[in-house]
């Protein structure tokens, strides 16, 4: 399979057009291509960022923010975190959507330094101000949405606007994020947007490249049943899933929510029991996606659950954020570095690794939701297990994202 797989599955069944090369002269290999820098950094982030907020909910730690403690543990995940992630994917795909070249060098740079300006901003917020920190944040997701949105008007592919409109959706729920941390003392509505945004890409853009890189690996080394392609179905699922989280944003702990919830993530298993999953064993790679994709409709059944007063929020947030998002974009990651940089696309040890460390997490969070008498040992296993997953991507994957080479 080619580098560019993950790119021009995810943009779908339209007429694609030839990848461009990337320029020769770029002097910084990390600096070539969006993937390298916003995987790395986001990697070791997610690590650090964890493993800080342990003493921090203890109170051991104090850190130089206005936002409460939980608020910033959550704002670094779901508006720190994964925008990295989701931006170097974009990056990395948006060329191969548009036939355009992609944004390399000192533009690159700008854009990494601006993300990095945004974690320094929020976590001293109490030094910079709060709204300094709020116009230096949200400048990171203003310029992906603005260059994502020139780069896709320009290719004229009108039909990855839709990721446009999400990721300036993401951008008013971090907006919305310092407003309400600042106005009400703690973020409630925003928190849920972010997460909502989260679902919905993950569904878009998962629910394409998972069954494609399925079939195309199938066909070649297992022949037999195959997953289903993107449809009309599909279609309905994802758009019965926007309609539903909108619901939930607005009245979580509704009947009404807790109904649709429910019946969403009955659909998404659906969904996921006709991509041939089950046939990807002996291919860690394409497993993993599928294990990724299952924690979605887990979280639609979790936070169901929730809805109607049966278990704690917390366990279909985290089936959601620890599960499908980290899973999914270690998932994404791995792939992408090994197809960009010339690797096997094939899981070895260290990456199956990754991925054990990244599961045994969820399910130590899920747990910590789900049994309080136990809740801060398994924190602290889910740390350590989260922490372990992506900091062995950066080991692992490092040395080939900073120069020519193979991971270890």
């Amino acid at each position: 399979m080619s580098s560019t797989t993950i790119e021009s599955s995810a943009a779908g069944p339209a007429k694609r057009k030839p990848v461009p090369r990337y320029p020769l002269q770029i002097r910084l290999t990390i600096l070539s291509a969006g993937f390298r820098p916003f995987f790395l950094l986001g990697a070791i982030f997610a690590a650090v960022a964890v493993l800080l907020w342990l003493p921090v909910y203890h109170g051991e730690l104090t850190l130089q923010t206005t936002f409460a403690p939980r608020d910033w543990h959550v704002h670094e995940m779901l508006y720190g975190y994964l925008p990295a992630v989701i931006t170097g994917f974009l990056l990395t795909a948006i060329p191969n959507w548009t036939g355009r070249l992609p944004l390399q060098g000192a533009p690159l740079a700008t854009l990494a330094l601006v993300w990095l300006a945004g974690r320094l901003a929020v976590t001293f917020s109490a030094d910079t101000g709060w709204l300094a920190a709020l116009l230096i944040d949200a400048c990171f997701l203003l310029l992906v949405a603005l260059a994502a949105l020139r780069e896709i008007l320009a290719g004229r592919n009108w039909r990855n606007l839709n990721i446009v409109a999400l990721l300036t959706l993401l951008l008013v729920g971090n907006v919305a994020f310092h407003l309400e941390a600042h106005l009400g003392g703690a973020a409630d509505y925003s928190i849920r947007i972010g997460i909502a945004v989260v679902i919905m890409l993950i569904s878009l853009i998962g629910g394409r490249i998972t069954p494609s890189f399925t079939r195309n690996w199938l066909v070649r080394a297992n022949p037999g049943r195959l997953p289903q392609p993107f449809n009309k179905l599909d279609m309905v699922i994802v758009a019965f899933s926007g309609l539903t989280l909108g619901l939930w944003v607005a009245m979580p702990f509704s009947p009404i929510s807790g109904s649709a919830l429910l019946i969403a993530g009955v659909l998404h298993l659906v969904r996921l029991a006709r991509w041939a999953g089950d046939r990807t064993v002996k291919e860690k790679l394409l497993l993993v996606l599928h294990v990724g994709y299952f924690f979605v409709p887990l979280g639609f059944l979790l936070t169901s659950a929730a809805a109607f007063g049966l278990i704690p929020a917390s366990a279909g947030i985290h089936a959601w954020m620890v599960g499908g998002a980290g899973v999914m974009t270690l998932a994404v990651m791995t792939r992408a570095s090994l197809g960009h940089t010339g690797q096997q696309l094939t899981a070895s040890l260290p990456t199956q690794g990754i991925y054990l460390a990244a599961l045994f997490a969820v399910a130590a969070r899920i747990a910590a939701a789900l049994l309080p008498a136990w809740s801060d040992p398994l924190l602290h296993l889910a740390a350590i297990g989260w922490a372990v997953a992506f900091l062995g991507f950066a080991l692992s994957y490092g040395p080939t994202l900073l120069a020519r080479g193979k991971p270890h």
